[in-house]
């Protein structure tokens, strides 16, 4: 089964991309959304052009879709990007989606009317199990946005080890955000992974506002993995 695969370059469709290939699937394509803004309901929206490096890093192909990012024109646009995976052949989509109903609906209401099958591997998996996982299992990942109280805005624009984890884990338990970001808490940008071939090395600029922090990529470069 060959499958396309919803991807923003965060630490969830990286991970589901990993899954998918160790199960024995073939991957078609990445498919990148560009939001032209920032609170689109469906898409991630900081720093997702930069995953073509992502996509070189893995020696995968990789379609980019524009998108107003309107919550009532982003679905034709969802609708759009799925049935090229059909034309080209593909018989499945992969996707990160971890809790959002919103986006799981839609993505598997549009998948049935185009015959595809959805494969969401993350799908009601123990957060916090799951973020200790990805460390360990050699992801690496910077946080590039955060919007929650509480959450250790320090670590935007840091790269996230096992300690970084736990410091997450514990302020999401004060503060009651979803460890693994699912409400929008924070989003990922990963710079190294089993399936990479290369190491993504990142610049860039933080820029805070109250409980929101940005990390604004400026400079990207693909350096060789140290194993």
């Amino acid at each position: 089964m060959i499958l396309c695969v919803l991807f923003s370059g965060g630490k969830d469709s990286t991970y589901a991309l990993h899954w998918a290939i160790f199960k024995g699937f073939k991957l078609g394509k990445l498919i990148t959304f560009i939001p032209e803004r920032d609170d689109s309901w469906m898409f991630q929206y900081q720093n997702v052009k930069f995953t073509k490096f992502q996509a070189d890093s893995m020696g995968l192909p990789l379609t980019f879709i524009n998108t107003s990012g309107e919550k009532s024109s982003e679905l034709n646009d969802l609708r759009r990007a799925m049935s090229s995976c059909v034309d080209e052949g593909m018989d499945g989509v992969l996707t990160g989606a971890l809790l959002s109903d919103y986006q799981r609906m839609n993505v598997n209401m549009i998948a049935q009317e185009l015959n595809l099958r959805v494969f969401s591997p993350l799908w009601r998996k123990n957060q916090e199990e799951y973020l200790r996982w990805l460390p360990r299992e050699g992801f690496s990942f910077i946080i590039t946005h955060s919007a929650s109280m509480g959450f250790p805005h320090d670590l935007v624009g840091k790269e996230i080890g096992e300690a970084e984890v736990e410091r997450i884990i514990s302020a999401s338990r004060k503060f009651s955000f979803n460890p693994a970001f699912e409400g929008g808490e924070a989003e990922t940008f990963v710079v190294n992974a089993p399936l990479f071939t290369k190491k993504i090395n990142v610049k860039g600029k933080t820029s805070c506002k109250g409980d929101s922090c940005t990390f604004i990529i400026e400079k990207v470069n693909l350096v060789e993995r140290v194993i």
